[in-house]
């Protein structure tokens, strides 16, 4: 599982990003971000799970996301991106 931070605002962005290749290599076949511990976030975190999809993906691995705030579920509706970020089965 790859936990994100409680704050993952634009400025947290990047330095959640760095490193974030190798945090997906070292996953298993699926990769679950959790998003359980989002307290104070933007669309930077939209962006995040974006990449942690991508890298997922580039790796052929599935992906998915616990604990998506609603909140963050509508900014990735008005982004036409939620179909992206699956919910964990």
């Amino acid at each position: 599982m790859l936990a994100l931070p409680p704050v993952l605002t634009h400025a947290a962005a990047p330095g959640f990003v760095d490193g974030l290749k190798q945090r997906v290599q070292a996953q298993p076949a699926e990769v679950v971000a959790d998003a359980g511990a989002l307290q104070t976030f933007d669309s930077s975190a939209l962006a995040v799970l974006l990449e942690c999809r991508r890298e997922a993906l580039a790796a052929g691995k599935a992906f998915s996301v616990q604990g998506l705030p609603a909140r963050l579920r509508q900014l990735a509706n008005l982004y036409g991106v939620a179909e992206l970020m699956p919910a964990t089965a």
